[in-house]
């Protein structure tokens, strides 16, 4: 048996978009693959099919805010995957990360073989080293960009494997949803961990609104301590399951919406690793081509040519934040019809026009 650990020390959204590489390195003969997540991405880690087990490490360079880089905090992680004895090793990042502090780290737990790509000279840190641009190119989604760093270890998709996102069954909900797990019904989930990612919540609370009007129920949802704003969001108008599911309830709870509006965020991705489609109001401060909703139907709503483009800020850094803001709920509940036909309206005046920047995609 040849046992593997698949890095990928980011948020639970970049953890799913890596499902596809892992499926990948699973599928090879007598692999065991280990998962290496962040705390933000371990529960994610837990739902991807081919993963044996998840080890869990806070990583300084990652984590934000950031652990201490203490002799104590690196030798843990070093002592815990030395412990598992792994043969290889398979780091998988972002076009703007550096796999070299994780390799070391590998390096110094004993593992043999470590595969990743960097811009940098690598020394004796990889064994197998893509260059990003020459030989990765960076303008494609993440799952497509990991699958490429599985492929130069060795490991590709079985015959099948159409490489979607993917998640284990889902649970059943029935009990959270009640009466409206036997309607169709759209999932809003306000809340974003960059705020340069949110829609306003005032926004939010009149789509919500606008969406029950039009005939289409509505589920709100957001992480434990996001429940003040899920209820200002609900305001009466919709079910408000904020900090009420866990990752893997999530996933059910959208695996039977039939469509979701959210921000680019790790609820997105969970949408399409279970099909459901997506408007995605997306803030440009990440390229649209990496990280938005991957294979499956969605709208893009968002100025992608605002000034704040591919500045990966946290907070955003034009006032006004105009890229979202000046999408109307309108728009977002046009967008909702778009993706879910069979509810469209049949008055004309139901629901107004589109007006703000959108995009489809398939």
């Amino acid at each position: 048996m040849s046992k593997i650990v698949v890095v990928r020390l980011d948020a639970a959204g970049d953890v799913l978009l890596a499902g596809p590489a892992v499926r990948a390195v699973a599928a090879a003969p007598d692999a065991e693959v280990s998962l290496l997540c962040g705390p933000a991405g371990a529960a994610a880690g837990r739902l991807l099919p081919g993963v044996r087990r998840v080890l869990e490490w806070a990583s300084p360079w990652i984590v934000n805010p950031a652990p201490a880089v203490t002799p104590e905090h690196v030798e843990g992680a070093v002592t815990m995957l030395a412990g598992h004895a792994f043969d290889e090793a398979v780091v998988l990042t972002s076009f703007h990360q550096s796999p070299l502090p994780t390799a070391l780290l590998l390096r110094l737990a004993g593992i043999g073989r470590i595969t990743g790509a960097s811009a940098d000279y690598p020394g004796s840190l990889l064994d197998v080293r893509l260059r990003p641009g020459e030989e990765l190119p960076e303008d494609q989604p993440e799952p497509e960009r990991a699958l490429a760093i599985a492929a130069a270890a060795g490991f590709r998709l079985p015959a099948g494997d159409e490489g979607r996102l993917a998640v284990r069954r889902p649970p059943g909900v029935g009990a959270l949803l009640g009466p409206l797990a036997r309607r169709p019904y759209v999932v809003v989930h306000p809340g974003a961990t960059a705020p340069a990612r949110r829609w306003p919540a005032a926004h939010h609370r009149d789509a919500v609104r606008l969406l029950g009007e039009a005939g289409l129920p509505v589920v709100v949802t957001g992480g434990a301590g996001e429940r003040e704003l899920t209820a200002a969001v609900a305001d009466g108008h919709a079910l408000d399951l904020g900090g009420r599911t866990d990752l893997a309830q999530l996933s059910g709870v959208l695996a039977g919406a039939a469509a979701l509006v959210a921000g680019n965020t790790g609820t997105a991705h969970l949408a399409a690793a279970v099909g459901t489609p997506v408007v995605s109001l997306f803030a440009p401060v990440v390229p649209a081509v990496r990280w938005r909703p991957y294979r499956v139907p969605h709208v893009l709503l968002g100025a992608q040519d605002a000034p704040c483009r591919g500045t990966r800020a946290r907070d955003c850094p034009v006032p006004g934040h105009p890229c979202l803001s000046r999408v109307a709920p309108e728009d977002v509940v046009s967008a909702v019809h778009r993706l879910v036909p069979a509810h469209r309206p049949t008055r004309p005046d139901a629901v107004p026009a589109a007006a703000g920047p959108t995009e489809g995609s398939t």
